[in-house]
């Protein structure tokens, strides 16, 4: 066991007590854990709130206060919308970590999906040509966020997924999902495409080259930000985000 240093009583007694379990973890009252700490309540309840934003805890009326799992994404969640909202190139910044990180787990990712995750897979890209082809046209966001998310969901990383979740919020809360050029969303459905093709036929070198020449199709745009949206300027220079 490593020492516990945290930065609140609160917090170092959820570690002190944490026990692996997917179940969450029914903890005492805010008035015991006051005698048993030697912590004022009012001090407990500012602690508490600092593990509830980190997604430590959840407190509701009937059930009390309950451990959760761990995830990364709560804490990545609130920091990355800090920084976006004082200066948007971090989110550019962010969305390049996600790039190498996608990269750098593809092989691990795709060996561990199983074929039900593949079928899941194939679903997602047909319903996104359905999207794109049907009248009117839809942009295939949900689509476009479980595919990515599918691929990675069998690591046995918290901190893989933290990041990759937390990308997918930003990119909705920048309003992403909401702007695309056609012609682009072609596009980058084809890639789409041929990833899963890859993963369901065996050929992983490929997905991955797949992977890299979608990720390259954002990568080699000019970005821009303009009323508030992160856009990219194509060759045409018509704006679409990506």
């Amino acid at each position: 066991m490593m020492p516990k240093n945290l930065s609140s009583d609160f917090l170092n007694y959820l570690a002190e007590t944490y026990q692996v379990d997917e179940d969450c973890e029914r903890l005492p009252s805010l008035t015991d854990l006051s005698k048993t700490l030697g912590v004022s309540v009012s001090s407990l309840r500012e602690q508490m709130e600092v593990g509830r934003a980190l997604g430590l805890v959840e407190a509701k009326p009937r059930t009390g206060l309950r451990r959760l799992p761990y995830s990364f994404t709560p804490a990545v969640e609130q920091s990355l919308s800090y920084a976006i909202t004082i200066d948007y190139e971090y989110f550019l910044k962010f969305a390049d970590l996600r790039r190498n990180l996608e990269a750098a787990y593809w092989h691990q990712a795709v060996n561990l999906l199983t074929d039900e995750d593949k079928l899941v897979l194939k679903s997602l890209v047909d319903k996104a040509w359905e999207k794109l082809r049907g009248t009117p046209i839809q942009i295939p966001q949900y689509e476009h966020r479980q595919l990515h998310l599918t691929i990675y969901k069998r690591l046995d990383n918290p901190f893989v997924s933290g990041i990759l979740e937390a990308y997918w919020e930003a990119y909705e809360a920048v309003g992403l999902n909401l702007y695309a050029g056609y012609q682009y969303l072609e596009e980058v459905w084809t890639y789409h495409q041929q990833m899963v093709d890859s993963i369901c036929g065996g050929d992983l070198d490929a997905g991955y080259q797949a992977l890299i020449d979608h990720t390259d199709l954002i990568r080699h745009r000019v970005i821009e930000a303009e009323d508030g949206n992160i856009m990219v300027a194509q060759s045409s220079g018509e704006l679409t985000s990506f």
